[in-house]
C-alpha cells in the first residue's frame, strides 16, 4: 500500500516564487530517497496557494524521506516565514 500526502500552503503574495523554489528543492531531494514514487508542486491559478503532493512506497519510506526534507527546512506542520497562515496537510493511503 502506497503512502502519500497533499499539502496546501499559503505563502504571502510577494513570496510565492521563493516558496515555489524551496518546494522544488525539497522535491529534488525527495526524488533521491528510497521508496520515492512521485512528487508535484502546483500553484492555484490565482496564486493564493501552493499545493504539494507526494507518494512513497510506504509510510516508513515517507517518514524517512521527511527527515531529509526537514533538514531543508520543510515540515509537514507549522508555518514557515513565507506563509501567512498554517498549511493544511492531508495524508493518504492507496487502496
Amino acid at each position: 500500500m502506497s503512502f502519500g500526502f497533499v499539502a496546501f500552503h499559503y505563502p504571502a503574495p510577494e513570496h510565492v516564487d521563493e516558496f515555489v523554489g524551496q518546494c522544488h528543492q525539497v522535491a529534488e531531494a525527495s526524488r533521491m530517497q528510497p521508496g520515492f514514487l512521485s512528487v508535484g508542486v502546483w500553484v492555484t491559478p490565482d496564486g493564493s496557494a501552493v499545493v504539494t503532493t507526494g507518494a512513497f512506497e510506504s509510510e516508513e519510506t515517507f517518514r524517512a524521506a521527511s527527515e531529509v526534507a526537514r533538514e531543508l527546512g520543510a515540515t509537514p506542520d507549522g508555518l514557515s516565514d513565507l506563509e501567512v497562515r498554517p498549511r493544511q496537510v492531508h495524508f493518504l493511503v492507496s487502496r
